[in-house]
């Protein structure tokens, strides 16, 4: 027998309809803190002086984990509802990390916000492996909020027109992409190459279309693994912080079902976006792989920094603490 449904009926035809909900006070702002407590100084900036807060957006790397069924456990509970229960879910994925994403913003703006059609990091998330209609690497977008974020303060647009476009490309290319949804095949399927194929099925929506995931510390935002997303300019460069926790299946999703109340939602969406209720017959026609994205080579880089930084402050903390002992 399932467990019983953490999702109200509301919030699951959200889903299907607009391929997200928002879970709001998944998790404490206690808990925010004690992930977040250490952030300036990993950052080497000082959160009262914007004159050194010298990059707009930092994706950081991660020195802990916890768990997510402990930590945010209705957002957890939603997780694994979204994607079919917990038999189909890697239970790996349930260890999130302090790879926190800040957004600053940028003063060159001059606090005017730049549209969603004028932004050009549209994506969708996973860079680390070929991409397919059914691929079990990344089942979800996760994005938790670490701090409150009001409209034009830093939140990631997402944009739910283009689910359906991004699952034609791939239900056509039965062979594989590549992370920048390059064809197998094509001269640099194995490049890094820019975002434009993004920033195109962007241009290509509706101005209605974007949503811009604002809310309160603690809320999750669940979303299809197909939702085009792109960080925003944060016009009030109010300090934004939070991360992308990937969630992973057991085995790939089925598009072809004996029982149609087996399918997962996440897989219901795609069916939807492809107008179809089943996919008998489609299947991939090339191996999965992996792919080591260059940003691995950055984030070993910055974590070294942080790590130097986190033990100075250390250090100064016990010589203080060595005086204080001292004057006593």
């Amino acid at each position: 027998m399932p467990p019983p449904s953490v999702l109200t009926a509301e919030e699951k035809e959200h889903f299907l309809k607009h391929g997200w909900v928002k879970i709001p006070k998944a998790f404490t702002k206690e808990k925010a803190e004690s992930i977040t407590a250490n952030v300036w100084t990993r950052l080497g900036m000082d959160p009262n002086d914007k004159s050194t807060w010298n990059r707009q957006r930092i994706n950081m790397p991660h020195h802990k984990s916890f768990d997510a069924s402990e930590f945010a456990p209705r957002a957890w509970a939603a997780i694994l509802e979204l994607c079919g229960g917990e038999d189909r879910v890697d239970p790996n994925t349930k260890y999130w990390r302090d790879a926190l994403i800040v957004n600053l913003g940028d003063e060159k703006h001059g606090g005017k916000p730049v549209p969603p059609k004028k932004l050009y990091e549209w994506h969708v998330d996973g860079d680390f492996f070929v991409h397919y209609l059914d691929s079990p690497e990344q089942a979800l977008l996760v994005t938790p909020l670490f701090t409150d974020i009001v409209p034009d303060g830093g939140g990631t647009y997402i944009c739910p027109e283009a689910i359906p476009k991004m699952a034609r490309h791939l239900y056509d290319h039965p062979e594989g992409v590549s992370p920048r949804m390059t064809p197998r095949g094509e001269a640099d399927f194995r490049e890094e190459r820019d975002l434009n194929f993004f920033n195109r099925v962007a241009q290509g929506c509706d101005n209605s279309s974007f949503v811009e995931a604002t809310g309160e510390v603690g809320d999750v935002y669940l979303m299809h693994p197909l939702m085009l997303h792109a960080a925003s300019s944060n016009a009030l460069r109010r300090v934004r912080i939070i991360t992308n926790p990937p969630v992973s299946l057991r085995q790939p999703h089925r598009f072809d079902r004996d029982d149609p109340a087996d399918y997962s939602l996440v897989e219901q969406v795609t069916l939807r976006a492809l107008g179809r209720d089943s996919l008998p017959g489609w299947q991939i026609t090339a191996p999965r792989e992996r792919v080591v994205p260059k940003r691995l080579i950055e984030a070993e880089r910055m974590k070294q920094e942080e790590l130097k930084r986190l033990a100075e402050l250390e250090r100064k903390a016990e010589e203080g603490q060595q005086a204080v002992s001292a004057a006593a």
